[in-house]
């Protein structure tokens, strides 16, 4: 079930990324196509303006009073007709525009081997819009025209004016699609790197999406299982204690049941009352902890302290620890406490103790769990957080070596320090973490 959406997911991620390249194309392929003519269009305008401003308008004028074939028309239409060849356009025309809807062909430049002639005044097919722009005097560009007699083209036109400034028609020029799309071939051609970049880069960017989502997951992943056997040994641990405490209570049991099978009540009742004061002294060591983890744990080894017999101490600012991960805050502790317990029940029972100090200021957290026990050496301390490195003997099963290594490991990822002394009565190992460290600024 599992592989089949996993299946499903690939096929969709890769039609996705199909589509979002085809668009990618088609979007550059619009932009490239709709600037190649805006340039063109431009350009002919450009070249519209100079062809106009070199006509002989008082020729045309004249034409304008008498509209027929005269000596004045011939002559403008030979000069339309050699601009036209130069320039490479499809028609160069004169154009009346005396209403905002359609406008007239005067004088037409063909190519010699045109037949025919264009009427004089006939009807152009500038659309209406572009004529209004004309009306009112301004230039006009459209779009690609489709004519059934004359194909598809783009027009410009530009004003034509006499000595006094007055606008007497217009100038326009018909340029042909092939001709543009040409052009825009050409520019295809020379933007298909652009293109193949532009996919590129987008199968880039999913490429990388997946493999920083992969590597999240996998953090996330191993996040999930360093808490999960962290919370595993201590749960393990606590069931310890519950084992203990009631291998304890049996005895406890046996030695009443015995007394009072012997008749000796006496004894059975201090007996009691020496428990009595016990249970008593436990549950008033009860901390006065504001983290939640932080005081499961310490009750948890608290508990497990006393199982063992040893005099245990507990001291905790009443700060919320909050700048360390819960997960972490559990790590550095237990590892160190739980070599601090393994290290003090090697003494006689009325030499074991043990002090957990965590304080807790406006510049860093400061976590002291002191024992007493052996000594650790001088060399030993210089290799106790090494991966694999252990002061205490092999037990088959049993992995040595890792809990030191790894409370070093989080203590250097929270710029923290971290330090052992240890003389022939006590070991100390002090943990130092900065509030502005470089993790703790991450949460």
């Amino acid at each position: 079930m599992k592989n089949k959406k996993l299946r499903a997911f690939l096929y969709l991620t890769i039609l996705v990324l199909i589509v979002f390249i085809l668009l990618n194309m088609f979007s550059t392929y619009l932009s490239i196509k709709n600037s190649v003519q805006k340039s063109v269009a431009n350009q002919n305008l450009v070249t519209a303006r100079s062809i106009a401003d070199s006509m002989d308008i008082e020729a045309y004028q004249r034409f304008l009073n008498n509209q027929v074939n005269s000596q004045e028309y011939k002559d403008i239409k030979a000069y339309l007709e050699d601009a036209r060849e130069k320039i490479g356009a499809l028609y160069v025309y004169t154009i009346m525009v005396d209403n905002p809807r359609v406008s007239k062909a005067m004088i037409t430049g063909f190519s010699k081997d045109h037949k025919g002639d264009f009427p004089i005044g006939g009807v152009c097919t500038v659309p209406s819009e572009q004529v209004e722009q004309a009306y009112e005097g301004k230039s006009f560009i459209t779009g690609i025209l489709e004519d059934p007699e004359y194909g598809e083209y783009l027009t410009v036109g530009v004003p034509m004016k006499n000595q006094d400034g007055t606008i007497i028609g217009f100038l326009g020029i018909d340029v042909s699609a092939e001709d543009i799309n040409a052009i825009n071939g050409k520019v295809l051609k020379s933007s298909i790197a652009i293109l193949v970049y532009n996919g590129g880069f987008v199968i880039m960017l999913l490429f990388t999406f997946f493999v920083i989502q992969k590597w999240y997951q996998k953090e996330l992943t191993r996040e999930v299982g360093d808490t999960e056997d962290t919370y595993q040994s201590e749960f393990q641990s606590l069931i310890a204690s519950v084992r203990s405490l009631r291998h304890d209570f049996s005895n406890h049991i046996q030695v009443i049941h015995g007394l009072l099978k012997l008749g000796e009540n006496a004894k059975a009742l201090d007996y009691l009352t020496g428990l009595s004061k016990e249970v008593h002294s436990i549950e008033s060591m009860k901390l006065d902890v504001i983290h939640p983890g932080l005081s499961v744990l310490l009750e948890t080894k608290r508990l497990s302290a006393q199982n063992y017999n040893i005099d245990i101490e507990i001291d905790v600012s009443p700060k919320s620890f909050n700048r360390v991960k819960t997960i972490d805050l559990i790590k550095l502790l237990s590892n160190v406490i739980d070599n601090a317990i393994e290290a003090t029940i090697e003494l006689p029972e009325q030499e074991r103790r043990m002090n957990i100090a965590c304080n807790a200021d406006d510049e860093k957290y400061t976590f002291m769990v002191t024992n007493t026990g052996p000594m650790i050496s001088t060399l030993d301390q210089e290799n106790i957080f090494t991966s694999g490195f252990s002061t205490k003997k092999a037990q088959k099963g049993k992995v040595r070596g890792q809990g030191l290594f790894i409370v070093k490991d989080l203590v250097n990822r929270y710029d923290g320090e971290i330090h052992v002394q240890s003389t022939e009565k006590e070991t100390t190992v002090t943990m130092m973490i900065p509030v502005n460290g470089r993790m703790c600024c991450e949460l």
